[in-house]
């Protein structure tokens, strides 16, 4: 009885030693759906959203300090199409993209313009509006007339933009600010010649400012605003998905009802 109570204890620990190295010799493996974003995001129940909060009508505060705008309605629509909540993530626009990159935000929601320079670096949704841009001067400034004209002048935009790297490749010192109301006021007191900004930016601003000292001098053929999320095959999958919410609201109007409600005109069609 002895012996064989001896056997059965070395027959268990040697199992049990068996186990144990089989163990570590695995590693943790991510559950179904959970190895790309998307399926993170949806394990999370969010959507980390990175908007800046201060450029209406895309993204800013009412009167009663709430986050709205056409890019804060939408971003919640894509999140409810993807079945989470979302957590907006308010910072300035020259932190945006670079926080796409690096992962600390999922996607930005903010009117971003797709370039060819950016597509090097992020996946891109298909456009949900296009968009005009137009060269803004001083209510008195009669030597810009266009885009070339601001060779040697200073323009006043945010850091990293299209519209500021439009007014350096045509030769303009830059005078950097945050917030299109820091562009108008360096506009207005003289220490900017103009600016580059969304046609729609401009008319919302002069909309809620009929008094201020500037004016359009000049509108380009436009720019198509989409949704970027980090350029890696563990993106596909959310921006597939991103694409069929999309093309769900313009399928049943919702698209085209936002941008009459923040920008007073259709412009989810290319013109």
């Amino acid at each position: 009885m002895k012996h064989s109570m001896t056997v059965l204890l070395a027959l268990l620990l040697t199992l049990g030693l068996v186990l144990a190295l089989s163990g570590c010799g695995q590693t943790a493996q991510p559950e179904a759906g959970e190895a790309d974003l998307l399926g993170r995001i949806q394990a999370r129940g969010s959507i980390v959203v990175a908007t800046e909060g201060d450029w209406s009508p895309w993204t800013y505060h009412d009167d009663a300090d709430r986050l709205t705008g056409f890019d804060v309605e939408l971003a919640q629509l894509i999140a409810e199409g993807l079945g989470v909540s979302v957590d907006f993530a308010e910072t300035d626009w020259d932190a945006i993209l670079a926080g796409v990159e690096g992962g600390r935000f999922d996607i930005a929601c903010n009117g971003v313009d797709w370039t060819e320079a950016r597509a090097e670096k992020f996946r891109f949704s298909t456009p949900y509006l296009y968009m005009r841009e137009v060269l803004v001067v001083r209510g008195d400034n009669e030597d810009i007339h266009s885009i070339e004209d601001l060779a040697g002048r200073i323009t006043s935009n945010s850091p990293n933009s299209t519209y500021a790297e439009m007014a350096e490749a045509a030769g303009a010192e830059l005078l950097y600010v945050n917030t299109l109301n820091e562009t108008i006021m360096m506009l207005e007191q003289g220490r900017a010649d103009a600016t580059i900004n969304a046609k729609a930016s401009i008319e919302d601003y002069l909309r809620e400012h009929p008094d201020a000292n500037i004016k359009i001098v000049y509108e380009t053929e436009g720019t198509h605003v989409c949704i970027p999320v980090h350029a890696a095959d563990e993106t596909e999958s959310l921006m597939t998905a991103i694409d069929g919410v999309l093309q769900t609201l313009r399928d049943n109007g919702t698209l085209r009802e936002l941008s009459l409600k923040y920008f007073g005109a259709d412009l989810t069609r290319e013109a």
